[in-house]
């Protein structure tokens, strides 16, 4: 049997798209015949210091028997050196998200180290799995990456019932960590625009990531006077998260960029109606007839979709149906688990 080693810097558990994506694939791996163990990194990945990446390879290379392959999150895989790469002694499979260059809120100098860093690592690896067509391109076209060696695994979607809504005041829901590149403080600054309107927003997302975004989020919601309208919600899981969905009306999304959009995933299976950015993979995560699409960063057009959204119902009830429509075309994890565990086996039959 294959035995896979899945590398993951940081906290398996952390509520983040990312590490959501890795969870589900450790548990729906094995159903295609393969062992797939979780192998912890250091946590300061993307940001090692020299001895982290030491631990890295060492922990990679102790736990190796003949014919592993190795899996890795590209968290880690992006922000190691070419030589570190080069020294793990098996077929290392890079697991891409996003490029991390493409993160928000870093200097100009540290975007590109990371994008030179990410374009020598990924010449090494033997193969790259990525969770969108945006991204496959976005690495074909500025990272080098050859086309023959990089495989898709969209990530999987739950079926789910249908949401419920509120109605009065509307329920806006946005769903992800407080991280710069999330854009909600654009989101607020759209919404205080709209104060005349019956609206309420829950952000759900943890607050640990960034912790000075998160601050300054929680400022920007008092100076804007919309405390008792906002509601920072912290991480929420299971049947606290279901009923958040259940009872919204529009779900929205003020990212700046996407590697795929597991929240706006998520709201078409509930057949929510959305507001979105196009920024990366969202423009085509969610189809043209289920949202308001408008580009990331401006506040301005923004306000204008979301007021679209709440002041117009057959509208809300196009969109609800169209997501909900688009729901029954979207991958489950077992689709992810399968393309990431063929290309695994790939990897180690041609290293073999």
């Amino acid at each position: 049997m294959t035995r896979i080693l899945f590398a993951i810097p940081g906290d398996l558990a952390a509520r983040t798209g990312g590490y959501e994506y890795d969870r589900r694939i450790l548990r729906a791996a094995p159903a295609f015949g393969v062992e797939m163990l979780h192998l912890p990194l250091p946590g300061a990945f993307p940001d090692p210091s020299p001895e982290d990446v030491d631990a890295a390879v060492a922990r990679v290379n102790h736990a190796l028997r003949p014919s592993d392959v190795v899996l890795m999150d590209g968290l880690a895989f992006g922000a190691l050196p070419e030589a570190a790469i080069r020294h793990i002694r098996a077929p290392v499979v890079a697991l891409c998200h996003h490029p991390l260059c493409l993160e928000a809120g870093l200097s100009p100098e540290r975007a590109i180290t990371l994008r030179a860093n990410e374009r020598r690592a990924l010449a090494v690896a033997a193969h790259v799995i990525v969770t969108s067509p945006h991204t496959r391109q976005t690495l074909e076209r500025e990272f080098d990456a050859p086309a023959n060696r990089i495989s898709v695994a969209l990530p999987g979607t739950d079926a789910a019932a249908r949401a419920r809504g509120t109605g009065r005041p509307l329920s806006l829901l946005a769903v992800g960590a407080i991280i710069p590149r999330k854009g909600f403080d654009l989101l607020v600054d759209a919404l205080a625009g709209l104060a005349e309107l019956d609206w309420r927003l829950s952000i759900v997302g943890s607050h640990d990531h960034a912790p000075e975004t998160a601050r300054a989020l929680r400022d920007l919601v008092t100076a804007h006077g919309l405390a008792a309208r906002v509601d920072l919600a912290g991480e929420r899981a299971g049947d606290a998260l279901q009923s958040l969905f259940d009872a919204a009306d529009v779900f929205v999304s003020s990212s700046l960029y996407e590697g795929y959009g597991m929240a706006l995933a998520e709201a078409l299976a509930r057949g929510l109606p959305i507001v979105t950015t196009t920024g990366g993979a969202a423009a085509e995560t969610v189809p043209d007839e289920a949202a308001l699409k408008v580009p990331p960063g401006d506040v301005g057009v923004l306000r204008a979709a979301l007021r679209r959204a709440m002041t117009d119902a057959p509208l809300r009830r196009r969109l609800s149906d169209a997501a909900w429509s688009a729901a029954r075309q979207l991958p489950r994890w077992e689709d992810a688990a399968r393309i990431v565990v063929e290309a695994a086996k790939r990897a180690g039959a041609h290293a073999a």
